[in-house]
């Protein structure tokens, strides 16, 4: 996997992160770089986590599955990015949005944990496809766990600014990129380009 495509991965992994960071920042009244920070640092650590998780329970795998690795990696990128449209087009919004509570504000650890596992579990299922091709992992959880920072943070402070509307966009873009991920690996594993 080279770069442009890892950092393709990453933009794509981080944009359910990104949309639940622009929910925090729209219910946050004052938002600082150090409120930014510390959303995005938590995302970034799970979104770095969790692809590591998976890498270590698909590498027990790799040798029974390696015949059928490519079909693997099309389907549980097609079905993240799948759910990921699924839940831009529905019409509830992020229970984060809307009128800004102290509890919604809050960037306490309980809080804060609940959103990072859940914005990171597809991440997991993306670690399990590296595993099988063959992927450096520590490299590439690092720069998934930097871009998820970076597009976190940004995220809060976008949210704070300008409020939801960017959410549904981001959650398209990301599930987009992960099915067209998939696609390509399915296509060059199996020979056709």
């Amino acid at each position: 996997m080279g770069i442009a495509e890892l950092f393709l991965m990453a933009v794509g992994l981080s944009m359910d992160a990104f949309a639940v960071a622009v929910c925090k920042g729209l219910a946050m009244k004052k938002c600082t770089w150090t409120k930014a920070g510390v959303v995005g640092l938590y995302f970034g650590v799970f979104q770095a986590g969790m692809p590591m998780i998976g890498y270590l329970l698909g590498i027990q795998f790799k040798n029974v599955i390696t015949s059928v690795d490519h079909w693997i990696a099309f389907i549980l990128l097609g079905i993240i990015g799948g759910g990921m449209l699924k839940e831009a087009f529905e019409d509830g919004e992020c229970k984060e949005c809307g009128e800004a509570t102290e509890e919604e504000e809050s960037l306490d650890i309980r809080t804060m944990l609940g959103l990072a596992v859940a914005t990171s579990i597809d991440a997991l299922a993306v670690g399990v496809t590296f595993a099988f091709l063959q992927v450096e992992i520590v490299p590439a959880v690092s720069f998934i766990g930097v871009t998820t920072f970076l597009i976190s943070a940004a995220g809060v402070k976008v949210g704070n600014i300008f409020g939801g509307r960017w959410q549904k966009g981001a959650q398209i873009t990301g599930g987009v990129i992960l099915i067209l991920l998939g696609v390509k690996i399915l296509v060059e594993h199996l020979g056709l380009i």
